[in-house]
């Protein structure tokens, strides 16, 4: 039961009383525990939906000297500003804007994640708004092209 709720306390980032709840309330599956602290952290991030989100950073990735991109991500507080689940996060957007063709944050979070097609960036971010506690926001993006 512990390496259960170890296992789920580093994939979902829930409390670990949350996480032994949903355990008992699937029969101790995983994958349905998992599924249910998910939906639960949905909720929780539709509440913190009105937050306001001063905090964050600016990343930058340049695809073979061709594709470059900046992305600014806006979160509560600089502790998770500085959090490196957060940081990772904020990268793993401005990987999926190098590969993709979207003009706008909205058309962006409906987007098919490039390394898990099952999921979109919103899930992604519903995930990391879970995982920290605080409302955080992909402010605004843009995407250079080398002769473009």
């Amino acid at each position: 039961m512990i390496d259960k709720i170890k296992d789920l306390r580093k994939s979902t980032g829930a409390g670990v009383m949350d996480i032994k709840k949903a355990l008992d309330e699937v029969g101790g599956d995983v994958e349905k525990a998992s599924e249910l602290l998910r939906k639960q952290g949905f909720d929780k991030a539709e509440k913190r939906s009105e937050r306001e989100t001063e905090q964050g950073i600016i990343d930058a990735y340049v695809h073979l000297g061709r594709i470059g991109v900046l992305v600014e991500v806006n979160c509560e507080t600089d502790f998770v500003a500085r959090n490196e689940d957060f940081k990772n996060f904020v990268h793993e957007v401005a990987l999926q804007i190098a590969q993709s063709s979207t003009q706008d944050v909205d058309g962006l979070l409906k987007e098919e994640y490039f390394r898990n097609p099952e999921q979109t960036i919103n899930d992604l971010l519903r995930d990391i708004i879970v995982k920290t506690g605080e409302n955080i926001r992909i402010k605004r993006f843009s995407r250079f092209i080398l002769g473009g």
